[in-house]
């Protein structure tokens, strides 16, 4: 096991990741910007290394820094958590070179999952249903128009590197497609350093689902359990849950084999999702692969009863799979709302600050995963995330309850959050019934607020 693990990030994923260090025994050491120096990271850390100013490139996003602070005070692994470097596959190399353990998966395994034309290709050889698309990127725009005739339109044009909704265009005509592949192009090279495209038959109202895997050093993963995470805004996730309503048992164990087989087929080590689309006959194709734990991890920990970040660090350490992952069973249902200080009435601008109040909710079912507290100033240069709450019952009916009650306790005052416009999602009869893809938000919330 390892002795010392550095986390290099910041936030409730820093702190979540220090909890599973110290129940396993390990000490921690948590990297900050100057922006950070009052986070509860750094407070709960073991040590601490100031990486340098708040804005992302000169501290979360430095690796040298980084790497130096690992070699300064001894670490022998580093926990990427989510964002930031996590999907980096040159910071990986670096990890490697250094003979510190990146706990994640080999820098070869995120570089080629992170191009999602080689990764579709690799999915399609093991048998894992694909979208209908393009033979790897397309080269110029006459080979995207061949490829958009043979599909059909409408497509959508997929930016290799991206992610986020970055580099990524509609295309529902012909007439449409020279300008799109242009704009998508530059929007994906000054965004990514790749102006990589990709193409794919565009689904109109699908859900989107995925499943967490896990696997270890020797070859061997496993599947635990699908989310939902359809309830989304310009591709950013609001809310999952798990199981989803639209799956079944027997579409489950599909959805588990084709994970399983995927990843295995590349040998793939250490927690990740297998992203998939389902289209409104049943049918799932596969979209990527996410080489890194969650955000709502959380969400399939509560149905299981398993703490996935402790497994993963476990299994970095050389464990195999089925000394760490015993018999399991999904139990009841779980929901997450992430809690971002945005203003929903101002199209969700974020809403950097103080806190001057803060209270969290409690009670049977209810997690919240959080880094923030009363009197804390929430910086300008990060992600708007500043809590997760996560509720749980033994049905969905019970774990929504749970989540109306556990949103209407959560006092935020001082700014703005999205918590208002989560309990709107939680009156609505479709959002009650499961019956929603991913234009929920825009079908249900953002085109009555134009009107």
């Amino acid at each position: 096991m390892f002795k010392k693990i550095l986390i290099a990030n910041r936030g409730e994923i820093a702190l979540r990741i220090i909890r599973a260090c110290k129940e396993l025994g390990i000490a921690t050491v948590a990297v900050y910007s100057e922006a950070d120096e009052n986070s509860l990271h750094v407070r709960f850390a073991d040590e601490v290394v100031k990486i340098g100013p708040g804005p992302s490139n000169e501290s979360y996003l430095n690796i040298p820094r980084i790497i130096s602070a690992a070699e300064v005070t001894n670490a022998d692994a580093i926990h990427p958590g989510y964002g930031f470097l996590a999907e980096n596959a040159q910071f990986a190399e670096i990890c490697e070179s250094c003979n510190i353990k990146f706990i994640g998966p080999s820098s070869e395994m995120i570089a080629n999952m992170g191009d999602k034309a080689f990764a579709k290709g690799k999915m399609k050889k093991a048998g894992v249903p694909t979208i209908p698309g393009s033979e790897g990127l397309l080269k110029d725009i006459d080979i995207a128009e061949k490829t958009a005739e043979k599909i059909g339109y409408p497509v959508i044009l997929k930016a290799t590197a991206g992610g986020g909704g970055r580099g990524m265009r509609i295309v529902r005509q012909k007439s449409e497609l020279e300008r799109a592949f242009v704009t998508a192009s530059n929007e994906a090279g000054a965004a990514f350093g790749n102006a990589g495209l990709y193409m794919e038959k565009f689904f109109e109202n699908p859900r989107h689902i995925e499943v967490q895997i896990i696997g270890d050093q020797y070859g061997t993963v496993a599947a635990l359990g699908e989310r939902e995470c359809s309830i989304q805004r310009k591709h950013q996730k609001l809310i999952e849950e798990s199981p989803s309503p639209a799956v079944d048992e027997k579409l489950r164990k599909k959805l588990q084999d084709a994970a399983v087989r995927g990843a295995e087929s590349v040998n793939y080590e250490s927690a990740g999702t297998v992203e998939f689309l389902l289209d409104e006959d049943g049918k799932f194709y596969f979209m990527e692969m996410n080489t890194r734990i969650q955000v709502e991890h959380p969400v399939t920990e509560m149905v299981l009863g398993m703490d996935l970040l402790k497994r993963q660090i476990m299994l970095a350490a050389g464990e195999k799979i089925e000394n760490v992952i015993k018999e399991f069973k999904l139990r009841g249902h779980a929901i997450e709302c992430r809690i971002n200080a945005e203003d929903p009435d101002k199209d969700f601008r974020p809403s950097p600050g103080t806190i001057t109040s803060f209270h969290i909710p409690g009670g049977p079912g209810v997690r919240v995963d959080t880094h923030a507290y009363a009197q804390y100033v929430i910086p300008p240069y990060y992600d708007s995330l500043i809590a997760k709450v996560i509720t749980s019952g033994k049905d969905r009916a019970e774990a929504i309850g749970r989540m109306k009650r556990a949103l209407d306790e959560f006092i935020i005052e001082g700014i703005s959050t999205t918590i208002p416009f989560h309990k709107k999602v939680l009156q609505n009869e479709y959002f009650l019934k499961g019956d929603f893809d991913t234009k929920f938000i825009e079908t249900h919330f953002l085109t009555n607020d134009k009107k």
